[in-house]
């Protein structure tokens, strides 16, 4: 960014009049971007968008940056808690099996002697 250039972080409510400017009145990017002072009218489209897409509330979200790809999204609470009863669920199984399994080859083993 150049020297002497501020920062300017432009208010919800500023983004909402541009846009309903561009919408209602049927302004052009180049024209409102000229009475409203905005730096670029490719700055009011991707406003205009967010606009249609989200609504007037999807303008108040912070959008600067390069976008979260690390750590995932927690999953609710409910969805958490019955993965986490399956999973004990399913170690009680898992542990039950193998002692049946015990069980089964020790019974074996001792048919194997009497025979014998």
């Amino acid at each position: 960014m150049p020297k002497g250039i501020p920062n300017n972080r432009y208010t919800p409510e500023f983004k909402k009049r541009v846009v309903e400017a561009v919408i209602q009145d049927g302004l052009s990017y180049q024209e409102v971007a000229r009475i409203y002072e905005v730096q670029g009218h490719d700055r009011i489209q991707s406003w205009e968008r967010i606009y249609l897409e989200e609504g007037p509330e999807g303008l108040a979200v912070e959008r600067r940056g390069r976008g979260s790809t690390g750590r995932p999204k927690k999953l609710p609470s409910k969805v958490e808690e019955d993965l986490l009863a399956e999973v004990q669920r399913l170690r009680a199984e898992n542990a039950y099996l193998k002692n049946l399994q015990a069980l089964v080859l020790e019974e074996e083993r001792r048919q194997r002697k009497k025979r014998r």
